[in-house]
Formats: structure tokens, sequence, C-alpha cells
């Protein structure tokens, strides 16, 4: 003769604590509990869950992927499927330690082996779920555990759902003998939580050796949170330590609010050759269900507490996943905002450097005052300034490489400033990304420097303003004589010493930093640009040059920053995800009050 679940000699008999009659009954639910407003409102609260995204490595990121999924699987598994049928049978999901037991008490209890049990572990593969033949249709359809695929054999499949029929087992019950809830396989586990959370009832089993244990009380504690019902069956009690283990336990049921629980005490015993437990041991909690069975009341008080308990608990719930999809909204937000200072801080360093007249330095100054003639030019300035215009067109004309090397030098010089600050920049924002946990995880090594294209993009942008600037002078110039009286050489020379004019300050007035720098040379292009176009017409050109730039700068580093922004865009969540979580929350609580299942809860329970 075999033992029950493993070598040890079991003897006694039967100890039943007090707390064993069913569920007080309840009225039936009103008519409102069959309208559509509950489904509803769980539809939009699942599409809500579903659209929310949690991608950024925060603290909350896990938990709430967790709870997610735990919410999805419930709506679909229970919720949705059990408010469609409220007169479904009562599905009493069998949970518990390994080796506590749970398949040899099922097979006990519908007087047939119908779920393997033995020695290795685990044991229960794949849930095995137990009915009346004449209940079969209905967990044959796969409304409840829709993603579980039904079989009529065992399977090795954690994922697919063993249907069998026991005629011992009253029509309007079914079991459902689950996976380990603290088995060394994960998928185990985490099945054995999604199915207690599709119990109308749940039947923990727990032995004397393990009934402290920490796994078993965290799921009791989550069962209660969401007002289940829940019936405890200790196993393999000794003769000798009945009434102690027995007290001990209920004692810490009180502790957790879980006292209404009713509680099976089974003794150590031996199995028969078929596996199963006396019956005179089983009587007790055989009994009890068999009553709960045959009472539609208490079986509609059940189904009604465990479901309204389940639709009370989404909204603090819904809660954690709204305050986590704002904590990822708030980080993206974040990252998004050290890039933006990165890069504007770029964009102050290219505006500080047509401003202080750095760029007259060096090969631009140099070609400037190579371009421009030697200083007998500009002392002629002041006495023969109607004969200006023909002095610079037949020096341009015959001069034509100095103007090519002088614009060369002003490409060379901006394209070098900006390849500076799109590198501090990008350096700037991956190291504030790199030290945020957040940031870290969407970082690529590329980012740490421009664009490969940087280069190209930036010379393209100082050639497109050249011609840009050149075409500013031949629009600003077109009313005057002086386009009529020269040749493009004119425009070509008015058009570089305007871009000079733009290395200098704001409105052009030189200060005396800016004379030093440029050794004169910004006093003569003022000069020369008064002379043709006169003062305002200087500032006015000097001025939309010099927009014109910042702005295609502006395109040029913002193109940069969006190598980063793109990463938060794709990775963040709505930025009302959690305020669109919280309303489908309410919708749900507004229905779950209309529907009648809140206004008996107090009665329920």
């Amino acid at each position: 003769m075999t033992t029950h679940g493993d070598s040890a000699t079991r003897s006694g008999a039967p100890a039943v604590a007090a707390r064993t009659s069913p569920p007080d009954a309840v009225p039936e639910p009103p008519a409102t509990t069959g309208d559509d407003s509950l489904p509803g409102a769980l539809t939009g609260l699942r599409e809500a869950i579903g659209a929310t995204r949690y991608p950024l490595a925060l603290p909350s990121a896990d938990p709430a992927r967790q709870t997610a999924t735990a919410l999805t699987d419930q709506l679909d598994d229970y919720l949705l499927p059990r408010l469609a049928r409220l007169d479904a049978p009562l599905l009493v999901v069998v949970g518990g330690s390994t080796g506590a037991g749970k398949s040899t008490l099922v097979n006990s209890l519908v007087k047939a082996r119908v779920s393997a049990a033995g020695v290795l572990r685990p044991t229960t593969r794949s849930p095995v779920l137990v009915c009346n033949p004449a209940d079969a249709t209905w967990f044959r359809q796969g409304d409840l555990l829709p993603g579980l695929t039904r079989t009529t054999e065992p399977s090795e499949d954690p994922r697919s759902l063993h249907l069998v029929t026991a005629p011992a087992l009253p029509p309007g019950l079914a079991f459902l003998d689950a996976p380990d809830i603290d088995s060394v396989v994960d998928a185990n586990r985490a099945l054995a939580t999604q199915l207690l959370a599709a119990a109308d009832l749940w039947l923990f089993v727990t032995t004397a050796a393990r009934y402290a244990d920490a796994v078993p009380w965290e799921l009791l504690r989550s069962a209660r949170a969401r007002g289940a019902v829940i019936a405890m069956v200790l196993d393999r009690v000794p003769a000798e330590a009945t009434d102690e283990i027995a007290a001990h336990l209920t004692e810490m049921l009180a502790e957790q609010a879980l006292d209404q629980a009713p509680l099976f005490v089974l003794p150590e015993t031996w199995v028969d050759g078929q596996g199963l437990l006396p019956e005179g041991v089983t009587a007790p909690l055989a009994d009890w269900f068999a009553r709960l069975a045959a009472d539609a009341d208490a079986r509609a008080a059940v189904v009604r507490q465990t479901l309204d308990g389940a639709l009370a608990a989404l909204r603090p719930t819904v809660e954690a996943l709204a305050e986590a999809a704002d904590e990822q909204v708030a980080a993206a937000d974040g990252l998004d905002e050290r890039v933006r200072a990165a890069y504007r801080g770029a964009e102050r360093t290219v505006e500080q450097g047509l401003r202080d007249g750095r760029l007259l330095r060096g090969e631009v100054l140099a070609r400037w005052q190579e371009f421009v003639g030697t200083g007998e030019l500009f002392r002629t300035l002041e006495a023969r300034i109607g004969r200006l215009r023909d002095r610079l067109v037949a020096a341009v004309t015959g001069r034509p490489a100095p103007a090519a090397e002088l614009r060369n030098a002003i490409e060379s010089q901006l394209v070098t400033l900006l390849r500076g600050v799109a590198s501090e920049a990008a350096e700037s924002a991956y190291t504030a990304w790199k030290a945020n946990p957040a940031g870290a995880g969407l970082l690529d090594p590329s980012l740490a420097h421009p664009g490969d294209d940087f280069p190209d993009r930036a010379e393209r942008l100082v050639r497109d303003w050249q011609r840009g600037v050149l075409e500013l002078v031949r629009i600003e110039g077109s009313d005057k004589r002086f386009v009529a009286r020269t040749a493009a050489y004119a425009v070509n020379a008015t058009g570089l010493a305007v871009m000079i004019a733009v290395f200098a300050s704001t409105a052009f007035i030189p200060t005396g930093l800016e004379v030093a720098t440029g050794a004169g040379t910004t006093v003569a292009a003022q000069a020369v640009l008064q002379a043709i176009f006169g003062d305002q017409a200087v500032r006015t050109l000097a001025a939309k040059a010099r927009a014109d730039l910042l702005e295609r700068v502006r395109t040029l580093l913002g193109a940069e920053a969006d190598r980063f922004l793109s990463r938060t865009a794709d990775a963040r969540p709505a930025a009302d995800a959690g305020d669109r979580l919280r309303r489908a929350a309410d919708q749900v609580e507004l229905a779950r009050h209309h529907s009648g299942l809140a206004a008996d809860e107090e009665g329920a329970r």
C-alpha cells in the first residue's frame, strides 16, 4: 500500500475545525448586474492597461509590468467570463506548497485518480480541471482561462488545461489542481498565481510542517485584499500535535483577518491502492463541498463575494499602475530636459561666438585683410567715398582668388565651431543619461559623439547660409543704383563683408575688443557697407544674416538632439497614460456600484 504523498506512516482520526459551514446565502443580484455597463467598463480598463508601457529602468517598472500582466490575466481569465455567466459552475482552485498533497486530495474528493501524485517534484506540470460531465461544456468552451489550451490527455505543457470529468463530483462544482505556488519552475509559479486569481473559491492546502511558510501567506494576504472566499486544509497532522498545530494556525489566520476561512485538519494516514485517502478522513471536507454544490444561494454568495472583492481591488491596484506610468513620463521628461539643456548650451556657445569676435581671428582675419587690400585703401574711404564702389568692383574683378579663400576660411571657422559645440553637447547629454539608470538603458555608444554625417551637414549648412547671404544682399539692394552699376562680383564682395559683420556685435557697432581683435578691419567693413547701403541697411543686413545663421544652427543641433529624444519618444507612455488608467478604474467602480454587486458586499462577507 502506498502512502499519502510520501513514505511516512500516518494514522489517526480526522479533526475538523468548527468553522466548516458554507458561506451565508445572499439574495440573487438585481437585474442591472446583467447589463453591459460593467463588462464594458472592464473592457475599457483592459485596453488602458494594455496601452500603457513601462520601458524605462525605474524601480517601479518591473512591479508595474507584472501587475499589468496579472490584471490583464484576471480580466480575461475570470472577471469578464464570470460576469457573462454568473450561473456557471463554481470553480475551486486548489493551491498550496510543493508536496502538500493537493493532487491526492483532489483525487480523493472526486473518488478517481484524475491528477498525478507522486514523490517527484514538481508533480503537477499542467493544471487539471475536474468537473461533473454535465458541466464539461462550460469549461470546454474556453471562456474561462482562455489562454490555456484544452486537452483531454495529461500534458507536460504548463499552458494547457487538462479537462477531466468525474461523475462522483456533484454538478455546479469544479476543482482545478494548480501547480505548486513555490515550484522550482518559474512557469509553474506564475501559472499557479494566475489560476488562483481565476478562482471563485481558493482551497489552500498546507501541511503541519510547512503551514508557516512565507509564500502561502503572501498569497493568502493577496486573496484577503481581494475579498476572495478561502478555505484552508491543514494536511498530514500527527495525531499527538493536532490540537496544538490547529490552534496555532487558527491564531495566524486571525492575525491576518482570515479567521472567517473554514479550516479542515487532515491527519497523517495511508492511501489506498488507487492513491486515494480514506473516505473517513476527507468526509468533513467532502460534505462541506457537497452542501455548497447543492445550495444555489450559497454558491451565488461565494461567486458574488469573490467577484465583487476582485472588482473592488481594481482601483487601488490600477492607481499603482497609474503612478508608475506618471513616473515613466516624468523620467522621460527629465531625460529629455538633460538633452535639451546640453544642446541649448551649444546654441548659446555659437551665438556667443558670433558676438565676441573670436571668429574674426586667425585665418578669417588674414583672408579678410587680403581681400579688402592694404591700409591705403581704407585711408582713402572718407575722402573718396563716392568712388569706393568702383574701386571695390575692380579689386574683386581682378582678384577672384582672395574672395574664394575668404569664403572658405569663413566656412572652415564656422564648421570648426559647430563640430566643437556638437561634440560637447553629445558628450554632456550622454554623460547625463549614463548616470541615470532610466537613461543608461536607452544609450548606444554612438550617441557619445555627433552623428557620422555631422561634418557633411555642418559644411552644407554654412555653404547654404553663404548663398543665402548673397541672396539677401541682392534683395536688399535691388532698388539701389549700386546693383545696376556693378557686376555680380560686387554682390559677392558685399556679401562677404556682411558675413564678416555677422562675426561682430549684434548691431555691428564695433567694441574696443573687436577693433583690437580685427586690427581695425571691422571698422573698415562697416565703412564699406555704409558706403553702399547706409547705416540702417548695414544693421538690417547684419541682423538678418545672423538670425538666419542661428536658425540654421538650431535646426542642425536639433537634429542631433533628436538622436537622443527619439529614444525617449519610442519608450515613453502617453503623457496622460496615468490619467487614462485612473479614469478607466473610476468607470469600473461606478459600474460596479450600479451593477448591484457592491450594494450587497457586506451581506456577502
